[in-house]
């Protein structure tokens, strides 16, 4: 699976899910296989860790892995299982669902390092007072010049 922009639930993915995802919101319920977010560029994806060790999986060179995911993030997860459960009928989401404060705990978020710096980078911008379009061009131009990245 591959994601440039839209938001998806899946129950499950094998090998190389999300591998180079560029933009939008995935939610994983069920297992995932090996080298999770291979060359991920964008977007974020939350994996329910069913089993503790989705870490080994996930390829890490160009994400982190957040096993504490806030409260505005877990509740539009929930969301996004709400509306996979009405519209496909899952007995696993309906399950998950019913017993929320357990599942919220397990899911990890991941994100592409250099994406987090830039949304890291615009809040501080339009901290600044910029509008979102000022914020935005001057994040990337932060970033461009930061030669540590």
């Amino acid at each position: 699976m591959r994601n440039s922009g839209i938001d998806a639930v899946v129950e499950g993915v094998g090998d190389h899910a999300c591998e180079y995802m560029t933009g939008g919101r995935v939610v994983v319920l069920g297992p995932a296989g090996r080298n999770f977010a291979a060359g991920m560029s964008g977007g974020v994806a939350y994996v329910l860790d069913g089993d503790g060790k989705f870490e080994s999986r996930c390829n890490l060179s160009m994400v982190g892995l957040d096993r504490k995911v806030e409260e505005a993030e877990l509740t539009l997860v929930k969301r996004m299982i709400e509306r996979h459960a009405e519209l496909t009928g899952s007995a696993l989401a309906s399950r998950l669902l019913s017993r929320w404060e357990d599942t919220a705990r397990r899911f990890v978020r991941i994100m592409p390092h250099d994406y987090r710096r830039m949304l890291e980078a615009q809040a501080k911008m339009r901290a600044k007072g910029l509008p979102p379009e000022e914020a935005e061009m001057a994040a990337f131009l932060e970033n461009a010049r930061d030669e540590a990245r």
